[in-house]
């Protein structure tokens, strides 16, 4: 069942800073920025899918948290915040540039979006996964965010890949689909070559207003 956009408010003001005043917004045309503490679907590209996880694990390689991209738009477990990785002082509201590395955190279970060097199930690419918690998290959680074109701050709509720090794989989806999940959810992986495959863009969410300079 899918979040109304009232609860995924309530999300995001349960994890505000105390000092971030602005109220997030609905995003309903393309041009709002992405901003840390918003939660956001990612679309691919390609095949319109959506990036998702649930509290299943992978039945092979490193049998934590699946990762896969689901059709239905109005799936709850396709929402993911936006967090800051290695920037400690990005704050909530800080927009981000291109070459930024974010985490993103899966909403329902706080889980982060990971990658490493085991194989992934269908096409043996690298395997992309949800780990850790709260507070568990490290750098193969680190994603750098590479704009496509001349924009120099992420954007609702905007092209983008995600390119993993530590295995320099690219986050990617293909038509290529499980066989034994339901919906016909397909694989998403990471490869290192930049490819049609691995374009995604920010699509429903809700997103907070960049936050006004002290």
């Amino acid at each position: 069942m899918a979040l109304s956009f009232f609860a995924i408010a309530l999300v995001l003001f349960l994890t505000l800073d105390s000092d971030y005043t602005s109220t997030p917004v609905s995003a309903a045309s393309e041009g709002v920025q992405i901003t840390y503490g918003s939660v956001i679907k990612l679309m691919h590209e390609k095949t319109k899918f959506r990036l998702h996880s649930h509290d299943v694990p992978y039945g092979s390689g490193s049998g934590q948290q699946s990762v896969t991209g689901f059709s239905t738009v109005e799936d709850s477990n396709s929402y993911w915040i936006v967090r800051n990785a290695a920037d400690k002082s990005a704050k909530q509201g800080d927009s981000i540039k291109s070459g930024s590395s974010i985490r993103l955190q899966h909403m329902k279970t706080r889980k982060w979006l990971h990658s490493h060097l085991h194989a992934s199930p269908i096409s043996g690419n690298l395997e992309v996964s949800c780990y850790g918690g709260e507070n568990e998290s490290d750098t193969g959680d680190y994603w750098k965010v590479e704009i496509e074109g001349n924009g120099k701050t992420w954007r609702q709509g905007q092209r983008v890949r995600l390119h993993h720090v530590d295995t320099g794989g690219y986050l990617h989806s293909h038509d290529k689909k499980y066989t034994r999940i339901a919906g016909g959810q397909q694989e998403v992986c990471g490869v290192k070559e930049k490819k049609a495959d691995n374009v995604w863009l920010a699509a429903e969410g809700v997103y907070l207003p960049v936050a006004e300079t002290k």
